[in-house]
Parts: structure tokens; C-alpha cells; sequence
């Protein structure tokens, strides 16, 4: 399955124009997410991802491929339930993955269709909207021309291709 994503700052008014779209609530979650990197490759050479995200409902291990455009975080993304968080982290680290970074947010999610939109308050970097979908691969780029127009329609014309995780060493180093 591909995740068809963008991302953006959010603005002030970013809630209601997303309610104003028509979309739906769907609750908030705690995310805390344990990001590693490979003993083989460098997954920031690679643009790719490998994270625990640890919430209320239970933890999931995600991998994510190199982005697919230069506009959108676009990708395949393969998650996996698991039950304990700290063995797999164990887990990951005997087999040499280092862990990398944390990054810790509190998510709002609304829905319009097959699209969510996540408002995400990023300790350390503010307030985002992501707008993602899923696709096929056969058919992600509508999607993608669905996401980004979603975006535009929200006066958010920029799309931030950086995961959290980059933002936050960025601004790391810049300190």
C-alpha cells in the first residue's frame, strides 16, 4: 500500500477550514515514536524510515520506502502490530539498528471519504497538517493530485517533504 501524503504548518483557522470542507472528527492520540536507523545503509542517504510508534490503542512497527515525487511524501509503507515495545526496540537493537531519534506529538485526526486529515502539535517544532490517503500503486498519483488540491483548497500551498524527525536534528543543529 502506498501512503500518499503532504504536509504543511498549520494555521490558526486550519480546524475549521478542515470542518468547513465537511470532514468529520475523529479523536486525538498521543504519538511516541522511536525512530532507528540500519546497520546496513543510512536511511537518511536512502530516504527511507523504520519507527515504533508507541499510542493509547497499542504500538506498531512501521518501515517506509524512499519518497516516490518531489512534491509529496508519497511511499510505501508496511506497519505490523506488535505487543511489546521495549522487545522489539531490544529486539531491533541486537541486530544492530541504532536508535536514532523520538519524536512526540499529539494528533487531532478529522476525515472527509478516504482521506484523514492529522493536525499534529510536534513537541519541540509547533502545529502541522498532514492530509494523507492510500493507494494502490497503480493509482496513487490521483490520490496525490487529490491530497495536494485538499491542501490547497486549505489555503496551505506549501508541502513539507522533511519527517518531523529531520526537522527536529535540523533545528538541533541550528541551536
Amino acid at each position: 500500500m502506498i501512503e500518499v501524503e503532504v504536509k504543511a504548518r498549520a494555521r490558526e483557522d486550519t480546524k475549521e477550514a478542515i470542518l468547513a470542507l465537511g470532514a468529520v472528527p475523529m479523536g486525538t492520540e498521543e504519538h511516541h515514536d522511536l525512530y532507528f536507523n540500519s546497520p546496513q545503509r543510512d536511511f537518511k542517504e536512502t530516504d527511507e524510515a523504520l519507527r515504533i510508534r508507541i499510542k493509547e490503542d497499542g504500538a506498531r512497527l512501521t518501515y517506509k520506502g524512499p519518497k516516490l515525487d518531489s512534491e509529496t511524501k508519497s511511499r510505501l509503507e508496511l506497519t505490523a502490530v506488535i505487543d511489546d515495545p521495549l522487545k522489539m526496540q531490544q529486539i531491533l537493537e541486537s541486530l544492530g539498528f541504532v536508535l536514532s531519534g523520538t519524536v512526540k506529538k499529539r494528533r487531532t485526526k478529522y476525515r472527509l471519504d478516504d482521506v484523514v486529515f492529522a493536525i499534529d502539535e510536534v513537541e519541540g517544532l509547533g502545529s502541522f497538517l498532514e492530509v494523507e490517503a492510500r493507494g494502490e500503486d497503480d493509482d496513487w498519483a490521483a490520490q496525490k493530485r487529490r491530497v495536494l488540491s485538499l491542501l490547497n483548497r486549505l489555503g496551505l500551498g506549501e508541502s513539507i517533504r522533511s519527517s518531523y524527525l529531520e526537522l527536529l536534528q535540523e533545528r538541533s543543529k541550528c541551536e
